[in-house]
């Protein structure tokens, strides 16, 4: 369903009014007949295991979530989540919980590799463009065009001049997305460092995460604070009104997850498109001759 120019406006004027200030803590858990939107206030601040169950409280989200991208579908919004942060902050996990419910056909991750040699030629927010989301589409960006403003600049992937152009360019950009109707939130995960490291170490010892330690990841943790000034920076520059960054304290992992997704629920006021329950029909029991079972490969079955 296609979006004229008033009804992008109306969302948009919508969605600025609904993010405010607020920065949710993990906030008050209303019943589940309660709107989640309608609880704009927190009443106080939930203690994991002792005022609130994650794992309840995760599905509940989740469900809301699942109403968020129908809501998203049907009035032909585009959505773009932008994830920033610390190596080890948590960004995955928090996309993994977003995404476990959706319909990927709806909601998709993007995370691109290093450019190429030829992509380093162009426009340097031309690789990304291609990604952004068309009507009824949402789009988390695990990691993004913020790369210039982080590593590059760190690490010395990027020219001064580069840079620069970056811290120029990169509001101009992101104010042109939102004129054209794209609503855009942009996380940025904070940990501590003694925290980074009690998960570096775990991902050293675990075999099925020692994956996600790069090279890259190992040479942050000797460059502390220069990334810290990278950040300060970049936020110095492109934390713009039309696309605030929204700070998340990620020292716990499931507080964060929390957080994040309560708060992008608060970004469009959206409404429960649930379709009403429905009768299945009668399975087909014709009958016919299947071919022998012999004729197919099977999976050997080794756990029964």
């Amino acid at each position: 369903m296609g979006k004229t120019a008033e009804d992008t406006k109306s969302v948009v004027r919508d969605a600025k009014s609904a993010l405010g200030n607020d920065m949710y803590t993990l906030g008050a858990a209303v019943s589940d007949q309660q709107p989640l939107l309608k609880d704009r206030t927190i009443a106080k601040t939930l203690r994991l295991g002792t005022d609130c169950d994650y794992e309840k409280e995760l599905r509940r989200l989740q469900v809301e979530l699942v109403k968020f991208q129908e809501w998203v579908r049907h009035k032909g919004l585009q959505v773009v989540v932008i994830f920033e942060g610390r190596d080890g902050a948590g960004k995955g996990g928090t996309i993994k919980r977003i995404t476990d419910p959706l319909n990927p056909r709806i909601c998709r991750v993007v995370a691109l590799p290093a450019p190429t040699e030829r992509e380093k030629t162009q426009w340097y927010f031309q690789r990304y463009a291609p990604h952004l989301p068309a009507a009824g589409e949402i789009v988390l960006f695990d990691r993004s065009w913020y790369n210039r403003a982080g590593v590059e600049r760190v690490m010395g992937f990027c020219t001064d001049a580069e840079y620069l152009e970056f811290l120029r360019s990169c509001p101009e950009f992101e104010r042109m997305l939102v004129r054209s109707g794209t609503i855009l939130v942009k996380y940025w995960f904070s940990v501590r460092d003694e925290e980074q490291e009690r998960r570096f170490q775990e991902r050293l010892k675990n075999p099925t995460k020692r994956w996600k330690l790069s090279p890259m990841d190992l040479e942050s943790r000797s460059r502390w604070v220069e990334y810290s000034r990278a950040k300060d920076e970049m936020f110095a520059h492109t934390d713009i009104k039309q696309a605030p960054w929204y700070v998340v304290n990620a020292d716990d992992k499931k507080c964060a997850r929390l957080n994040v997704i309560r708060h992008l629920l608060g970004v469009v006021p959206y409404e429960d498109l649930t379709p009403p329950s429905i009768k299945l029909p009668p399975l087909d029991r014709r009958k016919y001759t299947r071919p022998p079972l012999s004729d197919q490969n099977f999976v050997p079955e080794y756990y029964k």
